[in-house]
């Protein structure tokens, strides 16, 4: 595995090593050696799989406050994304930056997400698949998130009229949440 520093403070963008023939192919997705040799030393403690059948579904930006905060290991398994951090971590040097990745079933490419970052992604294709390991266990009384089109944080999303749940039209602004990481 290739474990590449991203734009954002230790957020890291890691493409597996694939081996493919005529059959397919077969690759690693996550090694605790390899993840603790390369400054992951995260316990991801649950899995979580989505599906959104159309193209243009936007979900995010989300996030878990303490005690629940939550660090992931994000990828597309189906179809292909826009994927989307943003570093709210007060004390670094990439506060309030955003970094947006394409992550498809093509690549293979993984986005480690720490804890402090919110996360969202749009879907580029039909019929996408998004996995995901966490660091902690999915809380409600902890779950947040921020407006996907943030005035404040402006994110540059591929699409102006996103597929959003119910959830995700009535998230906060940044400047309306009290965060806590």
């Amino acid at each position: 595995m290739e474990f590449q520093k991203t734009e954002l403070k230790d957020a890291i963008l890691i493409k597996p090593k694939v081996f493919e023939d005529n059959r397919g192919f077969f690759m690693e997705t996550y090694s605790e050696k390899l993840f603790k040799e390369n400054g992951i030393e995260n316990n991801f403690i649950q899995d979580n799989h989505s599906m959104s059948i159309e193209k243009g579904v936007l979900r995010g930006l989300h996030f878990q406050e303490k005690p629940h905060s939550q660090a992931k290991l994000v990828r597309v398994t189906k179809g292909e994304v826009y994927d989307v951090i943003v570093d709210l971590r007060e004390d670094s040097p990439t506060f309030k930056k955003w970094q947006s990745f394409e992550l498809s079933a093509e690549n293979k490419l993984m986005l480690f997400v720490p804890k402090g970052f919110v996360h969202g992604f749009c879907t580029l294709k039909e019929n996408t698949e998004f996995i995901y390991k966490v660091d902690e266990f999915y809380s409600p009384e902890s779950d947040s998130g921020i407006v996907w089109d943030d005035p404040e944080l402006q994110v540059d999303w591929p699409i102006k009229k996103p597929i959003l749940s119910d959830k995700d039209k009535n998230l906060k602004r940044y400047r309306d949440l009290k965060l806590n990481f």
